[in-house]
């Protein structure tokens, strides 16, 4: 692609989800930020990184989203699924329908940064296999 045929938007108009906000300005996220800083100026980032392979697993970006993923599931009930699409409202259930709209690519592109692009494939292809076999 061309770059005359990028849209640029100004960072101001970005658009973000409610909480990114905080989730940036968290004591957790701080050398990530720094290491994306340096990156971005294309100064060296080795510092940065060793920042990073000094930090305890928990408090690691990949620690938050896998235990926030764990606890999402721990307790996926299918019938619990089935019974709040019963009794929601078109309207709540058009809500959540959008907030989980783009969450299947993102989970595609957090595994495949994680594992490489064939490991995430085969995941969720066996995903969607097992899925769709339980009734």
């Amino acid at each position: 692609m061309a770059d005359d045929n990028i849209k640029r938007i100004p960072i101001k108009d970005l658009i973000s989800e409610d909480g990114v906000d905080e989730l940036l300005e968290s004591p957790e996220m701080e050398p990530y930020v720094k290491l994306a800083v340096v990156a971005m100026q294309g100064s060296d980032v080795t510092a940065e990184l060793e920042s990073l392979r000094q930090l305890p697993l928990q408090e690691r970006y990949v620690w938050r989203v896998a235990s926030a993923l764990k606890w999402a599931f721990a307790d996926c009930e299918t019938a619990n699924v089935k019974a709040d699409k019963e009794t929601l409202s078109a309207q709540d259930l058009a809500k959540v329908l959008a907030m989980l709209r783009v969450r299947p690519m993102q989970f595609c592109l957090f595994l495949k940064t994680l594992v490489g692009a064939e490991e995430m494939q085969r995941m969720m292809v066996e995903a969607i296999k097992v899925a769709t076999r339980v009734p």
